[in-house]
């Protein structure tokens, strides 16, 4: 255990600062043998991954019911939402996606360790048949462009995308609108000062 005790600006109950600390620990673990996450960034886990999911999770709809992360890897943000979902007593199902089989071997085991039901699919996001999801998430998979053409098939009508993006967000989705039309908001990155968290709906192929 890590000596975490707080989120910024949250309540949260003891059992889910532990379960995000048992999180940390897992990935720690594991992460010698399979690269769950950088070695440069395993020193500041707890800020660079676990709060960054926090910030995520805080962006969703309401009323969301299914949440897709798409190339879990780690599990962040996928187990990281689960786990606050829990704490917020949200009847909302999160489904995992991750192609390589050792990280989704973590991701079954990191979930049933932490009591939490999540669904993983081991496959390549874009050969998945759409996962009809309220929202989808994911974090350092691949370039804009790409991330909404993934989220045009897995998203229902009216559902948000989330994907957090580094300093050079604005020129992403400067190149996402020659091929897509879209709604983005822009929120600034609560860890990280020159980076976003874009929010984006009404995915559509640019005519």
């Amino acid at each position: 255990m890590t000596g975490h005790s707080v989120l910024p600006d949250r309540d949260v109950s003891r059992e889910t600062i532990l379960a995000l600390q048992a999180l940390e620990a897992l990935v720690t673990r594991w992460n010698p043998a399979i690269n769950l996450v950088s070695k440069g960034s395993l020193a500041n886990l707890w800020d660079r991954h676990i709060l960054d999911s926090v910030q995520l999770f805080d962006l969703r709809p309401e009323r969301a019911a299914h949440w897709v992360d798409m190339g879990s890897g780690a599990g962040f943000p996928g187990l990281v939402v689960a786990i606050l979902a829990k704490d917020a007593h949200l009847q909302m199902q999160v489904t995992l996606v991750e192609a390589d089989s050792r990280k989704a071997t973590f991701l079954r085991e990191a979930g049933r360790t932490l009591g939490l039901t999540v669904t993983v699919l081991n496959d390549r996001i874009e050969a998945s048949s759409g996962l009809d999801a309220d929202v989808v998430s994911a974090r350092a998979l691949a370039p804009l462009t790409d991330l909404l053409a993934f989220a045009a098939v897995h998203l229902r009508k009216g559902g948000l995308a989330i994907f957090p993006k580094g300093a050079r967000y604005a020129d992403e989705v400067a190149t996402a609108k020659d091929l897509w039309t879209f709604d983005c908001e822009t929120h600034q990155s609560q860890t990280e000062p020159d980076a976003a968290v874009l929010t984006i709906r009404n995915i559509e192929r640019a005519k």
